[in-house]
Order: C-alpha cells, then structure tokens, then sequence
C-alpha cells in the first residue's frame, strides 16, 4: 500500500510539471488518503504488537 502512495504522489508530481492541474490534485489527495491509511494501519499494527508484548 505504501508502495502506491509513493506511486501516485510521484505520478501527482509529473503531472504537476507538465501542466494538468486538475489531475495532479487529484493523484495528490489520491496519494494523501493511502499515505494516511497506511500510517493508521502501521500504528494500530504496532500498538497491537506492544500490548501483545515479547516472548
């Protein structure tokens, strides 16, 4: 998943360079959206391997 954020915010930024405004916004919140989604997921992921605790 993270590795389509990275996609899209990269894809976000070309679009940007060559000129299509309205697609850059819209692969940038695209990206927004999955980057913070991963993050949510990473940290319930780690919180969740915390209160299991080591072994």
């Amino acid at each position: 998943m993270f590795h389509f954020a990275v996609t899209s915010l990269v894809f976000a930024y070309i679009a940007a360079v060559l000129g299509f405004g309205g697609l850059a916004g819209s692969a940038m919140g695209t990206a927004q959206i999955s980057f913070f989604v991963f993050l949510a997921l990473f940290l319930l992921s780690a919180l969740g391997h915390v209160a299991r605790g080591s072994r």
